[in-house]
């Protein structure tokens, strides 16, 4: 009830901000600062809770955001209907991805590197088949409406960023309290143990990137709607997994609050360098790796955990 009772304030808060806020720099600000929250909270689901080190849920980002497109532009879906679909064809990749990797016991660096593999695979994919638009791309017309999911002004993509942020951070308490978030993370732990008293990690697991793929496909489908185009080096290139990934880990892993404090201080620290230094190529990525250095020397439970460990010691409780 508290974290049900946290979620609903931040969403007030955010939700007052929006129509309060005039300036389109800060409403994109909170825009793009929901949009990296929403992919780490997906990777989060998988790696934070679960333990699975994904480097390519740009898998499941990618084709949430093509499933998106082609709907609309192939089958002539409503926008809302597509992203019913995008979010389902992410979710079934994640299903068969898992399938594959978890059968057959992979985890630790050989999980990483299969899902880079494959994203790096659906990559030269996308640019070889046709009706992806092959390295061109595809783009979505503008069409200004709600049934479109395209917006005049930013505020109605930062209510509907909020709303796939608060959704992910409802998931993600359930997973601190529930049943399954205990089974998931009693595998995390230690796999042949959680074996041992009657918990299959084949079907947890399972379970777990099928969520996480969900909401990453929901992440894609967000920015084809906000940018209106999509070609294979955004949609599956390093991009997307490695602003997931950072902004979990420098945030704290296995929290409600720590995608959310890791993705606001990333973009934050992006904006600043992006307006002293310019837009240099790469220099998000220098970025993101000082900062993940940095956070696993000194941090390793990440921002979240730096603020658990104060409160400990203000209470007289050993910090961990």
């Amino acid at each position: 009830m508290k974290q049900a009772v946290a979620i609903a304030a931040f969403s007030a808060a955010v939700t007052g901000a929006t129509f309060m806020i005039d300036s389109g720099v800060w409403l994109t600000f909170m825009m793009m600062a929901l949009y990296v929250t929403l992919l780490a909270q997906a990777w989060n689901i998988l790696g934070g809770f679960g333990g699975q080190f994904s480097f390519g849920h740009a898998l499941f980002f990618g084709t949430g955001a093509y499933a998106q497109t082609l709907a609309q532009l192939s089958f002539g879906l409503n926008a809302w209907a597509a992203l019913v679909v995008a979010v389902a064809s992410a979710a079934a990749l994640g299903a068969a991805v898992g399938a594959l990797t978890f059968r057959y016991g992979l985890k630790g660096s050989y999980f990483a590197l299969v899902t880079l593999a494959f994203a790096e695979v659906f990559r030269i994919l996308a640019v070889s088949v046709g009706f992806t638009g092959g390295g061109v791309g595809l783009m979505l017309p503008l069409n200004e409406s709600f049934a479109s999911l395209q917006f005049g002004s930013r505020r109605g993509f930062v209510l509907l960023a909020l709303a796939f942020v608060v959704a992910a951070m409802m998931v993600t308490a359930w997973l601190q309290r529930s049943r399954f978030g205990a089974q998931l993370q009693a595998v995390r732990d230690n796999e042949d143990a959680a074996r041992a008293v009657g918990v299959d990690p084949y079907r947890i697991k399972l379970g777990a990137i099928v969520l996480s793929a969900a909401f990453m496909g929901a992440g894609g489908a967000f920015y084809v709607q906000v940018f209106q185009y999509i070609d294979p080096a955004i949609a599956y290139g390093p991009a997307s997994s490695v602003e997931a990934l950072v902004a979990a880990i420098v945030g704290g892993m296995g929290t409600l609050w720590g995608p959310l404090l890791g993705a606001s201080a990333l973009h934050l620290l992006a904006e600043l360098t992006r307006n002293l230094f310019g837009s240099l190529p790469g220099l998000n990525m220098v970025i993101y790796g000082c900062v993940l250095v940095l956070i696993v020397m000194f941090a390793p439970r990440g921002l979240a955990g730096v603020g658990a460990r104060r409160r400990d010691k203000t209470r007289g409780r050993p910090g961990g």
